[in-house]
Formats: structure tokens, C-alpha cells, sequence
């Protein structure tokens, strides 16, 4: 896994909206679906992982994945998400990564002429099918169909440092805490980025035995993913900032894909997004995903898609001098 003496290990670096995406071929993994192999990821992988995400191959802020196959013969690939603390079960930017490097890699051929492309993404939370738009022969962009997203609770009264803030919880593959921001001396800019590392990981740790992010049917995707500190920038249409504070105080650059569902969820909760509504929702580095409901069930519970858009940006041969006593790396701030 980890390069031996003369070897190198390549990788294909993305990014989505700014948040980066390291797309490794880890080999074979056990495990029937995606989810299995994520668990038997965490239990076989991790020095791989940190190999990957530490510096000076990475940083405190990369994120990547393993491509692994699609559950069945319906899908088209699958992948395990790994970020700065361990391995994640949703990842928006990342399927969107994914898929355009399925397109360029032609692991997915395009046809002749061909303007859209479906590809089925299997991942941890469960089957993402995807459609990239083409434009003259590349992925201009893609947009992914979410696993169903739910409301959990709001009205979570919570004690920072900035004072009391109110937080909801909603599922969109993984569980996240949302907080808008909008009365506090904050913004989702980078110059308030250390401020919004620590009132994210202060919800998160305040939430950490809340049991509003318990999964009804698997344990596995339990657990509060991340903190989504929000603001209002426009009502009509609906356009909001957010900034997603996860794992060790990880800052997503991107507008969180699958936090934009979890979002989605609870703006229909409140009556305030509609379907085919549309939410364009900005990450802290300026990228622009936009969400909609495509249904809703009788319980509330919404289908959303999101659509962003990917660049590769490096093809890295990393390599491990086995003689250098930083070994795995490390990571600073």
C-alpha cells in the first residue's frame, strides 16, 4: 500500500469548487458493498491515509479517495472517502471529482457527439446516480441524485464562546449541525476562518451525545459529521454562504455537497424551499453549488440533487524514504 524502497504511489489531484480531491487506486478491498469496504478501510488503511493526507504530501485540509467497484453490475464505481481524521461515509465535492476523472481517466467511455453521461456512483451512504454535462469533450459539470435527506431536529439551544447559538440537525449522507450565522459578529469569509473553526467544532462537541444523528437503519452512518455555519446573502432566488467545519477542525472549501441535501432538508422543513426550488449555495472560496428538490415523501423526507464542478489540477508520484524520521507526515495549521 505504502510505497516500499523504489516505489511511488500515483495519484490524480482534484478539486471541486476549491476543496481538493485525491483519487487513489488503493487495490483490492474486502467487503460486499461500498460501505463494508469503508469499515474494512478504517481497520486495513489508515497509515495509507495519513501517507496521503499529512504534510508535507497534504495538508490539514485534503481530501481524498479510494476507487473501489460499484456494489453490483447496476453501478459504475464506488469509491471510500478519507479526510484529515478517518474516512467518511458522503462526500458531494468528491463524487463530483469522481466522476469527471471516470470521464477524463475513460474508466467511462463518453459517445461520439455525446453532451450528457449518466454514471452510478456507489459510496458509503449508498447509490449516487450522476449525470455530467460535456462540453467539447470534458465534464463541464455534474450533478448527483442524493441518497434520501431528512430533518432531525432543530431548536437545539447551544452555549459558545460567540454566545448562544440555535442548531438543527438533517441528514444528507452523513449528519450534520447547521447554525446560521447571520446575527453574529461572523462571516463566511477567510478572514473569519479561525473564528469559524472554533465555533464549529464547539457545536459539534456540544452535540457530541445528542441523539438527533442516529441512523434508523444503520449504525454505521451515525454520528455528527460536521458543523454547516450558514448565512443569507439573497431570498429570491435563494442564495446562501456556508462554510462546513468536520473531522479535526477540517475546513471544506467547497459548499459541501452533501450539506447542501442536508441544508435542502431543512429549508423545506421550514417551508422556505420548495421542489425545483433552487438554492445556489456558496462555499468560503467562492465556488457555487446548486441544489434543488426533485421530491419530497409523505414524511417529509426530500430527494435533492446538487451540481458543482471539478478541475484536475496535479498528477502526483509520491514516493516514501524510509530512512526519513517523519515518516507518515504530520500536520500543522
Amino acid at each position: 500500500m505504502i510505497p516500499g524502497p523504489g516505489e511511488t504511489l500515483t495519484t490524480a489531484d482534484y478539486h471541486t469548487a476549491g476543496e481538493p480531491f485525491r483519487i487513489v487506486d488503493a487495490g483490492p478491498m474486502e467487503g460486499r458493498t461500498v460501505l463494508d469496504r469503508r469499515s474494512w478501510a478504517q481497520e486495513h488503511l489508515d497509515d495509507l491515509r495519513r501517507f496521503l493526507i499529512n504534510e508535507p504530501r497534504g495538508h490539514a485540509g485534503m481530501y481524498g479517495g479510494f476507487v473501489v467497484p460499484a456494489d453490483d453490475v447496476d453501478g459504475d464505481l464506488g469509491v471510500v472517502f478519507f479526510h484529515n481524521y478517518g474516512f467518511s461515509t458522503a462526500c458531494g465535492h468528491g463524487t463530483i471529482a469522481l466522476v469527471a476523472w471516470a470521464v477524463d481517466e475513460g474508466v467511462i467511455d463518453v459517445p461520439p457527439g455525446a453532451d450528457r453521461l449518466e454514471v452510478v456512483v456507489d459510496v458509503p451512504s449508498g447509490r449516487l446516480p450522476t449525470v455530467a454535462r460535456i462540453e467539447d469533450g470534458r465534464v463541464a459539470s455534474v450533478r448527483f441524485r442524493n441518497v434520501p435527506s431528512f430533518m432531525a431536529a432543530t431548536g437545539i439551544q447551544v452555549g459558545t464562546s460567540f454566545g448562544p447559538v440555535e442548531a438543527e440537525v438533517s441528514f444528507g449522507g452523513a449528519f450534520y449541525a447547521s447554525v446560521a450565522i447571520d446575527d453574529l459578529p461572523l462571516s463566511v469569509t477567510a478572514d473569519h476562518v479561525g473564528d469559524l473553526i472554533t465555533l464549529g467544532g464547539e457545536v459539534k462537541a456540544a452535540l457530541a451525545g445528542h441523539g438527533s444523528h442516529v441512523h434508523p437503519t444503520d449504525d454505521r452512518l451515525s454520528g455528527c459529521y460536521g458543523t454547516i455555519l450558514h448565512e443569507t446573502l439573497d431570498a429570491n432566488p435563494l442564495r446562501q454562504r456556508n462554510v462546513t467545519i468536520f473531522a479535526d477542525g477540517q475546513v471544506d472549501r467547497s459548499p459541501c455537497g452533501s450539506g447542501t441535501s442536508a441544508r435542502l432538508a431543512l429549508l423545506h422543513h421550514h417551508g422556505i424551499v420548495s421542489a425545483d426550488d433552487a438554492l445556489h449555495n456558496e462555499g468560503i472560496a467562492g465556488g457555487v453549488f446548486l441544489g434543488r428538490i426533485e421530491s419530497v415523501a409523505d414524511d417529509g423526507t426530500v430527494v435533492t440533487t446538487v451540481e458543482g464542478s471539478a478541475h484536475r489540477h496535479a498528477t502526483s508520484a509520491f514516493t516514501l524514504d524510509h530512512a526519513d524520521p517523519l515518516g507518515l507526515g504530520f500536520q500543522l495549521r
